[in-house]
């Protein structure tokens, strides 16, 4: 297996870190952005998308913080995971999402667009865009 490449995106966001967090740690909230659907059962969350399903396990929370989750299918990649925090900038009070997220090399740049496409359904759901 090749070696995952970690990198993390930043994005602003307008919008309060306590609605963001519902957005990012709810399968209500994520099915309004990040996939079709979303059902939990404990740690275990199902994303679903058109024909396709993937399993992640929530492998760490604080609450109105930050959300991590590691995709069921590379369980045996112990490295590899996401993870979706929020930050707020102590002077500005400007509210960010900063996203770090494993790719193979060659598809790192597919990976960002894909968050960056995400994110931009977020913050259409949160009047933010």
């Amino acid at each position: 297996m090749d070696e995952k490449i970690k990198f993390e995106i930043e994005f602003t966001i307008q919008a309060s870190p306590q609605l963001i967090y519902q957005y990012i740690s709810t399968p209500s909230g994520l099915s309004e952005w990040f996939s079709d659907n979303v059902n939990s059962r404990g740690e275990l969350f199902t994303f679903i998308w058109d024909d396709s399903e993937e399993k992640a396990k929530l492998i760490s929370k604080k609450t109105g913080e930050r959300i991590k989750f590691r995709w069921i299918t590379d369980e045996d990649d112990q490295t590899s995971y996401f993870e979706i925090k929020i930050q707020v900038d102590e002077i500005t009070k400007d509210v960010s999402l900063i996203i770090t997220d494993f790719a193979e090399e060659d598809e790192v740049e597919e990976s960002k667009m894909l968050w960056e496409n995400q994110i931009s359904s977020l913050k259409q759901v949160l009047g933010s865009a």
